[in-house]
C-alpha cells in the first residue's frame, strides 16, 4: 500500500509564478482604474471651484439690472440717474464701468434705510500683482441720504478679468454709453454684459471667449410727488 503522503501534490514553481502574475495584473488594472478615478474627481472638483464665482457673479449682475429705479428728475432723494461708460462714480477714486440705482438692498433692524441702493461695476488691479488680469469689483452705497460722502462697500466678485464693457439697447441700436444726466432721459430697452477672462497663458487668453449676459429692462419710476385728478 502506498503511503498516504505520496497522494498529496503542492503548488509547482510555474503554477506559483503565474498566480503571482495573474495577481500583479489585476492589482495594476485596479489601481490605474483608482488613480483615474481620483484624477477625474480632482478635475471636476477644480472645473466646479473655478466656474462657481463666474456663476455667482452672473447672478448678482442680473439680480442688479433687474432692479434697475430711474427717480423722475423732480425727484432726486432716494434715487438717482443710470450712467454707462467711463465714468466718475460718487465717493469712487476710480472709474467705474457702471452705475446704477436698483432696489437690491437688504433690510436690516439695524439699518435704518430702504432696499434702494446705488451700485457701480468696475475692473481694478489684483491686489497680487502676479495674478493675470483685473478684480471685478461690485460697491454698494446703502446710505443715500448720508449728509456726508459715503464710503462704498467693494465687493470682489471676479479676478482674472481682461475686460469689462455694458452695452445699452435704446430701441435700435447697441451703444456703450447712456447717461440720464444729459441727453438719455429713460432707462435702455436692455442691457448687455461681456466679460472677457484672462488664461494662465496667452494662447489660453486668445482661445477663451467671452462671457455674456443680455438682461431686458422693466422699467421702474419712482417718485412722491402726488398729482390732483379731475374725476368729473
Amino acid at each position: 500500500m502506498r503511503n498516504p503522503r505520496h497522494n498529496r501534490r503542492g503548488f509547482t514553481l510555474i503554477e506559483l509564478v503565474l498566480a503571482v502574475g495573474v495577481c500583479a495584473i489585476v492589482v495594476t488594472a485596479v489601481g490605474g482604474v483608482f488613480f483615474s478615478a481620483v484624477r477625474l474627481r480632482e478635475s471636476t472638483t477644480r472645473t466646479v471651484d473655478e466656474a462657481l464665482p463666474l456663476e455667482q457673479a452672473v447672478v448678482i449682475v442680473r439680480r442688479d439690472l433687474q432692479g434697475l429705479m430711474l427717480t423722475p428728475s423732480t425727484n432726486k432723494v432716494m434715487a438717482g440717474d443710470f450712467r454707462v461708460g467711463d465714468i466718475t462714480s460718487f465717493g469712487l477714486s476710480q472709474n467705474v464701468s457702471i452705475e446704477m440705482y436698483t432696489t437690491t438692498g437688504t433690510l436690516h433692524e439695524n439699518e435704518p434705510w430702504a432696499e434702494v441702493q446705488r451700485v457701480t461695476y468696475g475692473l481694478r488691479d489684483p491686489a497680487d500683482r502676479t495674478q493675470p488680469g483685473k478684480d471685478l469689483i461690485r460697491s454698494v452705497t446703502r446710505n443715500l441720504l448720508s449728509t456726508v460722502t459715503p464710503t462704498p462697500s467693494d465687493q470682489l466678485l471676479l479676478g482674472g478679468v481682461n475686460t469689462l464693457e455694458f452695452e445699452c439697447y435704446d430701441g435700435s441700436q447697441w451703444r456703450n454709453t447712456w447717461d440720464t444726466t444729459q441727453s438719455d432721459t429713460n432707462l435702455p430697452v436692455a442691457i448687455r454684459l461681456r466679460l472677457q477672462l484672462s488664461g494662465s497663458t496667452p494662447d489660453d487668453a486668445r482661445r477663451q471667449q467671452p462671457i455674456e449676459l443680455l438682461v431686458a429692462i422693466d422699467p421702474q419710476i419712482s417718485t412722491n410727488l402726488t398729482q390732483d385728478v379731475d374725476t368729473q
